[in-house]
């Protein structure tokens, strides 16, 4: 005898269906098929088994309820600043998640304005494994301090860790539970800082907690917030990343982000460059030696993903270099929709780094006069140096 299955809706009912506007329970999301890290998504096979149910659960908040896990998902600038700006009327605690190798990227300019003066901000430096061991971590605070001064934000307390491996999770906790007084707590940051999997390490931590309700503090909006019910009624709400389109990571194919996410600590390479020098980074970059305020060498200590090739040549010619071997002695390179290279000179004033957005930076020392090479979009700059 067989069991009577449930039959599946067809891809044309799906589709009529989205066209009228199915949301997730979980989280308010508008239901999508189409976009995998947007929010609301949910594979069509999985929406036509589904469509029939009253319990609509977009993939993000399946793998919550069903596994205890968070996927990451990302919002436009405009969603994230109405998020935000919600954030500003509800009484909260906000913890601020950084990426120490990506620091300028993952800073969300002008935050202390939109969370609210009176919300006070906890920062988290994550990735600090990236970073080499000799590093002490009271010095890694001054300098994130420094820079988080410059943007007009005064945190209440900083730490450091690292998602994938925290080995100070139950300080972090603790730390958090006594700055919100009772208060929610929103997580916020950038895409690919590490915010969903620190999340998914603090549900872990409480084991007691089996069957967690993914809930939505403004339903019927593709906001796509996750509530996790903390012990006294209140939620820790992990809030989606905003996307910085001048990162490395929208300049790659899917099979190169492995060089420009690294995943273990990060090896300097030092080179000592005469002027008219040039250092291709892969094929994503190019940094040009142009002249020095001293007749001895210039030391350039790189910071990049320790499989990411650096190759040294003479600036003359650097051009006819690249068109020759990128792809191949030069790789990898940026996508072929990536536009092409743009140019920019900047001098040092002080020992800095320059930084290439979300790829890795070089530490130079003052008075020298370099060039960068990056595709359009993709900021390059100079800061205070970090190591």
């Amino acid at each position: 005898m067989t069991e009577n299955r449930p039959e599946m809706a067809t891809k044309e009912e799906v589709v009529e269906a989205l066209k009228e506007g199915l949301y997730c329970i979980g989280c308010g999301a508008l239901m999508q098929v189409d976009q995998k890290n947007e929010a609301g998504y949910l594979p069509m096979s999985a929406m036509q088994k589904q469509l029939e149910s009253d319990q609509l659960l977009c993939q993000r908040c399946f793998r919550l309820r069903h596994y205890n896990e968070i996927q990451p998902v990302s919002l436009t600038d405009d969603d994230f600043m109405k998020l935000l700006h919600q954030v500003s009327e509800d009484k909260a605690l906000i913890v601020y998640v950084l990426d120490l190798f990506d620091f300028s990227g993952s800073t969300i300019p002008g935050l202390p304005r939109f969370v609210g003066d009176k919300n006070p901000i906890y920062v988290l430096g994550n990735k600090v494994d990236l970073l080499p061991k000799s590093l002490k971590d009271h010095k890694i605070k001054d300098w994130v301090r420094g820079r988080l001064k410059e943007e007009g934000i005064r945190p209440v307390d900083i730490d450091l860790t690292s998602a994938a491996h925290p080995a100070n999770l139950d300080l972090i906790l603790d730390k958090i539970d006594d700055l919100r007084s009772g208060r929610d707590v929103y997580v916020v940051g950038t895409t690919n800082v590490g915010k969903s999997t620190l999340i998914n390490q603090i549900i872990k931590s409480k084991t007691g907690v089996q069957e967690l309700i993914t809930t939505s503090r403004f339903p019927g909006t593709t906001l796509d917030q996750i509530a996790i019910p903390l012990d006294d009624g209140q939620n820790l709400i992990d809030t989606p990343g905003i996307i910085k389109a001048d990162q490395y990571a929208h300049q790659v194919d899917d099979k190169n982000l492995k060089y420009v996410l690294p995943k273990n600590e990060i090896k300097a390479r030092t080179y000592q460059l005469n002027d008219e020098q040039t250092l291709f980074i892969g094929g994503l970059a190019r940094f040009d030696l142009v002249a020095s305020s001293s007749d001895q060498k210039t030391s350039a200590t790189c910071y990049f993903e320790n499989n990411l090739n650096i190759h040294r040549t003479k600036m003359a010619g650097a051009s006819d270099f690249y068109d020759k071997h990128q792809g191949e002695l030069l790789a990898p390179v940026p996508k072929k929709e990536a536009k092409g290279f743009v140019k920019t000179e900047l001098k040092t004033k002080t020992e800095a780094d320059l930084v290439f957005a979300g790829l890795g930076f070089i530490t130079l020392p003052a008075g020298v006069t370099i060039r960068a090479y990056v595709p359009e979009g993709v900021s390059v700059f100079l800061r205070k140096a970090m190591i």
